[in-house]
């Protein structure tokens, strides 16, 4: 239907809606359930059968049906009929596959939880009362209310529109943000980049506010159309994942020359083509650290999880690997530093601080409230007054003397709305029968467009002695670390006059917002882990200096600037000046900006903050951004990396923590699954080239390789954040993932591991007559759990509590009992080739794999492995 070409009446009337009330609820469930959700058709996924056969694509998993197929032939051509060894090594490749895929949708799933809990909301009218509902509930018929930065949810008729301006260069390509007007009635054959009465799924409110008629949703609009044109692209590996696989790819060639070089041994020791042919390729499967990208997947899911139970939703999984190298938090002050709870203090006239009781102080906040967006709403007995929190100030100030404007004597007919680079609002009400232009804002930018001011005696000539006066009365005000809102007022020349000059100044409101009782401390957590907490702000640089002395970002010796001064600054002076800077105020987005892109400039790893439509490309522009979940608007949390979901500093701090101890414990599974699988190399290797038996059988080495490897591995991605973690400096982005000598711990851990499996099959050939093998097979899955427990942490496992990751302990019981099932049951012994152990047998397996853990503990005695 072409709802360009109608009335908003008509099309609200071909919705079978009211465009004042809205739909009533009963109605708009029934509407979603003919209609369905509004939301995008998601991309088909693959069934679990799909999934399944999508994990023998491996390399390696090939090679090992290869072998399968040629064991069961030779066995068949010999008619030996020993078909067991082919059989349990392809039971425990399918085992294997089906972890995989359950761990594929257990990180699916952790995602799409998330994704639920930063999905976009709408505000909408229904029953004729405003609520905000889940964009993805909206249906034809609902009417909208938008703001400036709000993501349009579905496309709609516009219904009365106020100096509205919007975003849709993702639909028409125009890059100019396009004008709407609610009025006027277009041409059936009207272009779409030309239909100004309609606004449009996906596009974003960049200016002015707006309501509409919902007209189509989901699929059914001009977004949806696209995205059924869109062919699924898969989603990027992570950084991490990538830098992982290039080792392991890395790791497979070595082995791939290693287990060639086992083949030929056993081809010259004449120990058979089949039974060396089945060994390499095992131990080449076994070697290869083909679930490392799922491993790490699976932690970073697990800890992303851990951080949105602490209010920090991570949107992109990259996200959590720069986390922990932040060096520079630059931070928003409002509400983030502080409780973004303000309250009015201080009502100043033209000749200084006078009572909010006085004539002259209601009119001010008469004015001030009527230029305001702020409402206040009952809930049963209670009411709450939402909005702006500088509005709510001025509302809630106003209503304490008993100020509160009429809806019938107090009408507004236009309004220039608030914006960062304006900082300024103006409104034209009618005021008891007479329009007034209205303007609130900023005293340095509201003063210079004044030519009188408001006294007991009426209006008077605004004298240049007397705006010195007044700029000196804000000074002092800011100084005492409170904001400053100067209120003027003329009457207007018409109801859509927005001429904001030839003012009364009426007075000024100073209000304060006190810092967020844990912003301090956090701040102090910042600074001793090498982080520089530095505060953006549009506040007077007087209000931000004293704010950001009392929690302790700034202090006598660091220096402040405002965005003029900035302005004055080449890219490279900045760069300089960002170095002692900590408090930049009066700043516009554009500012923001070039702060990060100095910093960035510097080699730091930036973290920014921000809740507006123009912070989205300060947002982009660090390297992570992070959006307000309270008061952030839409384009901030679509620009951003991570969304704080209570709009606090503390919680960035926090995240920093929870980014540092993810990185740690994907870097310990990696550390334990590559010196495990160099154990197994080099046991298995050594014993070749010493002339010795094979230690571990094909399906010795593939059982370790499943048991004793994946769960101790995430396992280990559950651990706790070692408590040291913040005392720790940022590992600079050229840092290494094998910096610090983690490649020689892991060669040596894995060499000790090989040699004691080595030495536990010598102890049971020489000593306990032939079963060296039980014993190496024992001890090789014992020392990898002993590893698993030694890598937990880089502190004492006594200081850092034996038994605190209870993940870990099941891990551990598992892996025992199931080694000892392959040992002790019959059936099972039979199949993995292994003979039973007596007591002193096993205290020597015992000994042995308890070695890795006490040489740990003694490494870390003398200062080994103290920090990663």
């Amino acid at each position: 239907m072409n709802w360009h070409s109608m009335t908003a009446a008509k099309a609200a009337q071909a919705l079978k809606s009211d465009a004042v009330n809205g739909l009533s609820n009963t109605e708009a469930k029934n509407r979603l359930e003919k209609n369905g959700s509004n939301a995008l058709k998601p991309r088909d996924k693959p069934s679990f059968i799909v999934r399944f056969f999508a994990q023998f694509k491996d390399f390696c998993v090939i090679i090992l049906f290869v072998a399968c197929i040629v064991s069961f032939a030779t066995g068949f051509i010999e008619g030996n009929g020993d078909f067991v060894e082919p059989v349990v090594i392809l039971i425990i490749v399918i085992l294997n596959a089906v972890i995989g895929v359950i761990q594929e949708q257990k990180a699916e799933k952790a995602i799409e939880a998330l994704q639920k809990m930063s999905a976009p909301s709408a505000s909408v009218i229904r029953n004729g009362k405003s609520e905000r509902i889940p964009a993805s509930t909206l249906v034809p018929g609902d009417v909208i209310c938008l703001e400036s930065g709000d993501m349009v949810p579905a496309d709609a008729r516009l219904i009365a529109a106020n100096s509205l301006r919007v975003q849709e260069s993702a639909l028409t390509g125009e890059s100019v943000p396009c004008a709407k007007e609610a009025e006027i009635i277009l041409d059936e054959n009207c272009a779409q980049a030309d239909r100004k009465n309609m606004i449009y799924s996906s596009t974003t409110v960049m200016a002015g506010n707006c309501k509409a008629i919902v007209t189509e949703t989901g699929m059914n609009t001009k977004v949806g159309r696209i995205a059924n044109l869109l062919a699924a692209e898969e989603a990027p590996q992570t950084p991490l994942q990538q830098r992982l696989a290039k080792v392991g790819k890395a790791l497979g060639i070595g082995a791939v020359a290693i287990c060639a070089a086992v083949f030929l041994l056993g081809i010259i020791r004449q120990s058979g083509i089949l039974p060396s042919f089945m060994l390499s390729v095992s131990l080449a499967v076994a070697a290869i650290p083909e679930g490392l990208p799922a491993v790490v997947t699976v932690v970073l899911s697990m800890g992303v999880q851990r951080m949105a139970k602490s209010n920090a939703i991570i949107r992109f999984l990259p996200a959590v690997e720069t986390l922990g190298a932040a060096t520079v938090i630059c931070s928003d002050k409002t509400g983030t530093l502080t409780q973004n709870k303000m309250t009015v203090t201080k009502i100043c006239s033209h000749s200084g601080e006078i009572s909010a009781e006085s004539d002259v102080a209601h009119k001010i906040l008469l004015y001030a409230s009527l230029c305001s967006n702020a409402k206040e709403i009952k809930k049963g007995k209670l009411s709450e007054i939402t909005g702006d929190p500088t509005e709510t100030a001025i509302v809630a100030a106003a209503k304490s003397v008993g100020i509160k404007p009429d809806p019938k004597n107090h009408i507004r007919r236009h309004e220039t709305p608030f914006s960062g680079e304006r900082k300024r609002m103006s409104v034209v009400c009618t005021v008891e029968g007479k329009n007034m232009l209205i303007i609130k804002g900023a005293p340095d930018v509201v003063l210079p467009r004044c030519v009188k001011y408001l006294s007991a005696n009426g209006e008077m000539p605004l004298t240049a002695n007397r705006k010195s006066t007044i700029f000196s009365q804000n000074e002092s005000m800011a100084k005492k670390a409170l904001r400053v809102i100067a209120v003027a007022y003329r009457t207007a020349d018409s109801t859509q006059d927005s001429r904001e000059e030839d003012f009364v100044f009426a007075g000024l409101i100073g209000m304060t917002d006190p810092p967020r009782p844990e912003a301090a401390k956090a701040v102090s957590v910042c600074k001793r882990a090498g982080i520089t907490p530095v505060m953006i702000t549009g506040d007077h640089i007087a209000t931000a200096r004293a704010i950001a002395e009392t929690i302790g970002i700034a202090d006598k010796s660091t220096t402040a600037m405002t965005g003029v001064e900035l302005d004055k600054l080449s890219d490279d002076e900045l760069k300089k000046a960002v170095a002692s800077c900590r408090v930049f105020a009066r700043v516009t987005p554009e500012h923001k900006v070039r702060i990060v892109k100095a910093f960035r400039a510097r080699g730091e790893t930036v973290a920014m903050t921000g809740d507006g439509v123009n912070d989205a490309p300060a947002l982009k522009a660090a390297d992570i951004g992070c959006a307000m979940g309270k008061s952030g608007t839409d384009v901030a949390k679509n620009a951003a990396d991570m969304i704080l979901t209570d709009d606090n500093f503390a919680t960035i701090v926090k995240a920093v923590e929870q980014g540092r101890g993810i990185y740690d414990n994907i870097r310990k599974a990696v550390h334990f699954l590559l010196g495990t699988n160099i154990g197994e190399i080099l046991a298995v290797f050594l014993a070749s080239v010493l002339g010795f038996s094979s230690p571990l059988l094909p399906i010795q080495l593939l059982w370790v390789n499943l048991v004793t490897d994946s769960l101790p591995a995430i396992a280990l991605g559950t651990e706790k954040t070692e408590k040291n973690i913040m005392l720790r400096k940022p590992l600079p982005p050229s840092h290494g993932f094998f910096a610090d000598g983690l490649w020689l711990d892991i060669s040596l851990e894995g060499a000790f591991v090989g040699a004691l499996t080595l030495l536990a099959h010598a102890i049971g050939n020489f000593f306990f007559g032939g079963v060296g093998g039980t014993m190496a097979f024992c001890t090789l899955s014992f020392c990898e759990i002993s590893h698993a427990i030694n890598t937990r942490s880089s502190q004492s496992l006594f200081k850092n509590g034996v038994f605190s990751n209870k993940t870990m302990n099941i891990a551990v019981a598992v892996c025992i009992a199931l080694q000892a099932s392959v040992v002790c049951i019959p059936p099972l012994a039979s199949l993995f080739g292994t003979l039973p152990l007596n007591a002193v047998q096993w205290l020597v397996v015992g000994v042995l794999s308890s070695m890795p853990l006490i040489m740990g503990e003694i490494g870390k005695l003398f200062g080994r492995n103290q920090e990663y």
